[in-house]
């Protein structure tokens, strides 16, 4: 390209281009101010672009988080407690465990969330459970709505301060994490201190509900918390009870104690299958834990859904039932 004789130019371009310059830097000033409007409002963005790495495997960069959807009522809790506000929750949280927004809409059950009340949404974010299967497969519908999902899991205590951590980052409110993370860490750190050198009592942990009565391993949310607590739980060693739970092997191992946690919203169903399986044998007034008083219902807010800001609260019972410490 030939340079541009600048002498043979006639001035007058120069005088328009100064009469344009401003014109144009207005024009650029209005529609940023116009752009703006259709953000979500500052407070509502991620302030150091956050990366979660969900139970998948998956890296997700969470942007804007104005509004967000949860897949079940101990995930949202956990965001709302990280300081988030909610759009859209599974019905298992209508339950009254934590306020809820008046506008909140009810997006269908932990097993039948609907696509098409979430892409309605228009989230910024959908929280799912990875424990979830159904749950799972809802992200191949919202990634071609355009729509980012996480898939997280939240079975010990462990699990829940490492996903408060995730949604602190994404809001921005460290000072939660502390109050709602590291505080409770304090006291369950406590707990187990306690628990320690205390003794290894062997135990049987049963979840019932209206359909059956099984056997729980180390892995469940409750069995955990007594393996933490120094428990030895029966059904590690012998795998055939989670299978197979017959009144046969538990006089053979006759534990020390024997915890139930009861399923689903229909807490006499559930109490009738228990006795159905075992309680209503006469053989089950001769075991050892039985004699002594050492058969618990354990609450389910505590050991069957999760415990979140009350994880130190379930410790805490479980260290007064098997040591007698407060």
């Amino acid at each position: 390209m030939r340079p541009i004789d600048t002498t043979t130019m006639s001035p007058f371009p120069s005088r328009l281009s100064t009469l344009l310059i401003p014109l144009i830097c207005l024009a650029l000033l209005s529609a940023a101010l116009c752009g703006c409007h259709d953000r979500a409002p500052a407070a509502a963005e991620s302030t150091d672009g956050a990366v979660i790495t969900d139970a998948l495997g998956r890296r997700v960069p969470v942007g804007a988080y104005g509004r967000v959807a949860a897949g079940s009522g101990s995930l949202a809790h956990i965001w709302v407690l990280a300081g988030g506000s909610l759009a859209g929750v599974t019905d298992d949280a209508f339950d009254g465990r934590f306020e809820l927004p008046q506008d909140v809409q009810n997006i269908g059950k932990l097993n039948q969330i609907s696509l098409e009340k979430l892409i309605a949404l228009d989230p910024d974010l959908v929280i799912l459970s990875s424990e979830i299967a159904s749950q799972v497969k809802l992200l191949e519908g919202l990634e071609a709505a355009g729509i980012r999902g996480v898939c997280l899991s939240v079975e010990s205590f462990g699990d829940y301060l490492a996903v408060l951590k995730d949604f602190t980052d994404i809001t921005g409110r460290e000072d939660l994490r502390e109050q709602n993370g590291l505080a409770l860490k304090a006291r369950v750190d406590g707990a187990l201190e306690k628990a320690k050198g205390a003794g290894a009592p062997k135990i049987l942990l049963l979840r019932a509900n209206s359909g059956k009565t099984q056997a729980r391993n180390s892995d469940s949310l409750a069995g955990a918390m007594l393996r933490d607590m120094g428990c030895v739980n029966i059904a590690d060693s012998r795998n055939g009870l989670l299978e197979n739970l017959s009144m046969e092997t538990v006089i053979k191992e006759d534990p020390d104690y024997i915890f139930a946690v009861l399923q689903g919203a229909e807490e006499e169903k559930a109490r009738k299958s228990l006795n159905e399986a075992l309680t209503g044998d006469p053989a089950w007034a001769s075991l050892r834990a039985v004699e002594s008083g050492r058969f618990l219902i354990l609450p389910k807010d505590l050991f069957h859904e999760k415990p979140n800001d009350r994880w130190p609260e379930a410790y805490e019972m479980l260290l007064e039932i098997l040591y007698g410490k407060g």
